[in-house]
């Protein structure tokens, strides 16, 4: 009994002396040339060697960015200063030969000059800190705790994160220090810079944090008042809120880059105008948007988003999940938070729909495949990706419309796609907290729609099939026609370049592209007239079945005539006419309901 107690102190002893953990320091002396000076400092590792990687993706983002592009000037130094040997092994990992060491200084400087929800940025004005994109981390001890010292530039005064200040907090040289669980959840916690301005409110049980970097028309009550009520709307769904503290980064720009979702937070880039009227209704639809995926994404999420592999792609078919149903809720939250009547809210819907029916990619990418495939096609689009890819933003919502239907049809009016969510956040995340497998979604589905989704999946999710829309929402009082007709049509869509009339884009299939006319040709004339953008697309609309048209047009510096046979084309398209009788009027109302 002895010897045993004896044992397990030096074992304990042992576990101490080697309890691992990582410090970093964050400089950006001259924010002009867009550097920031990181130091990582490796504490109580015992290996001689310790490789060290950056990430090649930012989660929430499917592409890889290749972070270590921006990365220059990688050394180690031991505790006593001395320079130590540094091997570059692949695109994002260095090895430190570190010896026995206990305390090791790995310095790298970034290049930040990106300003989008998923990359770093530096100048005079602000920095913003991505964190996949500036910090390393020690192979094999993620899931360490460590802490950032943020050093700000002098002209610097506001630090916003939600990471916690540690006990030592704002320290004397006007650094300050931030505590984190896990390196998930340091680059899961983005960090402004600067002199932004702030404020907060409560809304849910929850103080949100609200920093806002650029000028704009934004008006401050507007603001507290209006996404406060959005908070409400979307925390109602679930019933609680996994946060006591949310933040929100607020890029107010001229290039909006939507927003990213974080655990407890989230990166909006918005117009900086974009806070009246219709554009102000788009914004809370992305605060809408961005905060639903703190449950949906965040924690509702397939078992390869999280804990995260940054080396590689993570690939899951369950995107039109993670998006689409997030994109579904964002107009569902408004409408129960008063900013969309029942009318904008269908009116929304459809038009999402018939973007969807209308694309010809959709006849081609099931939503199943735009999901696994968004590594290497929604994120790098060409000029035929309008032919062959479909958006598991917008199928992945219709997808949603058509579930909540049938679950509320099925349960009466009682419940619905809420209850599915509220159900697998249960039962995956405060149950099992993990992810779901792509089989275990689809089993949840038909346990709760009590029958097989085998068909479903076949038609609409690994298929192509257009839906039997009326079939669906008829029993909500919704009927669904179909309107499309066949006209004539050339299948080009143009653009004016430097005042040259530009070939935009070619449908599959189309008498343009049976003439050989390609995207970036130069269309200089039309049956012996010259043309620009204007008087072509005039023409095109007003042609005929079988219409001969000659054209002429320049690819790089040669010209080309060729003969345009007009074909037929059917564009799906769908109208809706609100159709409520007392047998159908309580799942309506149940359907679109304000709170």
């Amino acid at each position: 009994m002895l010897k045993y107690s004896i044992l397990a102190v030096v074992s304990m002893l042992v576990s101490f002396s080697y309890a691992q953990s990582v410090k970093y320091n964050l400089r950006m002396p001259k924010p002009q040339n867009h550097y920031y000076q990181v130091e990582m400092e490796l504490i109580d590792f015992k290996e001689s060697e310790v490789n060290v990687k950056m990430p090649i993706w930012a989660p929430g983002s499917y592409l890889a960015r290749e972070f270590a592009k921006n990365v220059n000037l990688v050394k180690a130094f031991d505790s006593k200063g001395k320079e130590l040997s540094v091997k570059k092994l692949n695109k994002n990992t260095w090895r430190v030969s570190k010896g026995k060491d206990q305390k090791v200084t790995v310095k790298y400087e970034v290049y930040a000059f990106e300003l989008s929800v998923r990359t770093s940025f530096l100048d005079l004005t602000h920095g913003f800190v991505s964190g996949t994109g500036v910090f390393m981390y020690a192979e094999g001890y993620k899931d360490k705790k460590g802490q950032v010292e943020v050093f700000p530039h002098e002209s610097f005064k506001v630090i916003t994160t939600a990471l916690k200040e540690s006990s030592e907090g704002v320290l004397k040289d006007g650094s300050t220090v931030f505590d984190y669980m896990n390196y998930d959840h340091l680059v899961d916690c983005p960090i402004e810079i600067g002199n932004q301005r702030s404020f907060s409110f409560e809304a849910a049980g929850v103080r949100h944090d609200v920093a806002l970097y650029g000028r704009g028309n934004y008006n401050i009550d507007n603001l507290k008042r209006d996404m406060a009520k959005v908070v409400e709307s979307a925390t109602n769904i679930f019933g609680e809120n996994p946060n006591k503290e949310y933040t929100f980064i607020i890029h107010n720009v001229v290039d909006a880059q939507g927003g990213l979702e974080h655990s407890n937070s989230t990166v909006l880039s918005v117009n900086r105008w974009t806070y009246e009227g219709k554009d102000y209704l788009g914004f809370l639809k992305l605060v809408a948007h961005e905060y639903f995926h703190l449950w949906n994404v965040k924690r509702i999420r397939p078992v390869e988003l999280g804990p995260f592999n940054y080396d590689e792609e993570n690939y899951t078919s369950l995107l039109w999940v993670m998006e689409g149903f997030t994109s579904y809720y964002e107009k569902m939250i408004l409408l129960r938070a008063g900013y969309y009547t029942q009318k904008d809210l269908l009116n929304s819907m459809f038009s999402s729909l018939n973007y969807v029916e209308g694309a010809t990619g959709t006849r081609v990418q099931p939503v199943s495949h735009a999901s696994f495939d968004a590594w290497i096609k929604a994120y790098r689009p060409n000029e035929n990706s309008r032919n062959t890819t479909m958006s598991y933003y917008s199928r992945g919502s219709v997808i949603a419309m058509m579930l909540d239907a049938k679950m509320i049809r099925k349960y009466n009016g009682k419940k619905g796609l809420d209850a599915f969510m509220q159900h697998i956040y249960a039962e995956y995340y405060e149950k099992k907290n993990r992810g779901f497998s792509e089989e275990e979604f689809k089993k949840e589905l038909e346990d709760f729609l009590g029958e097989n989704m085998d068909d479903f999946y076949n038609k609409y999710i690994d298929g192509t099939e257009i839906p039997e829309y009326n079939k669906v929402f008829s029993p909500l009082g919704l009927n669904v026609n179909y309107i499309g007709e066949s006209k004539a049509s050339v299948g080009l869509t143009l653009k004016t370049v430097g005042g040259k009339t530009i070939v935009r884009g070619v449908r599959s299939n189309s008498s343009a592209e049976d003439a050989g006319i390609s995207v970036n040709d130069e269309i200089i004339g039309c049956n012996g007239l010259r043309v620009n953008q204007k008087s072509l697309e005039g023409y095109f609309n007003n042609v005929q079945v079988d219409e001969s048209i000659e054209v002429l047009f320049a690819r790089g510096d040669q010209l080309y005539s060729t003969e345009i046979i007009v074909t037929a084309y059917e564009q799906p398209k769908f109208k809706f006419e609100i159709n409520t009788n007392k047998g159908n009027e309580k799942l309506f109302n149940y359907w679109l309901r304000q709170e």
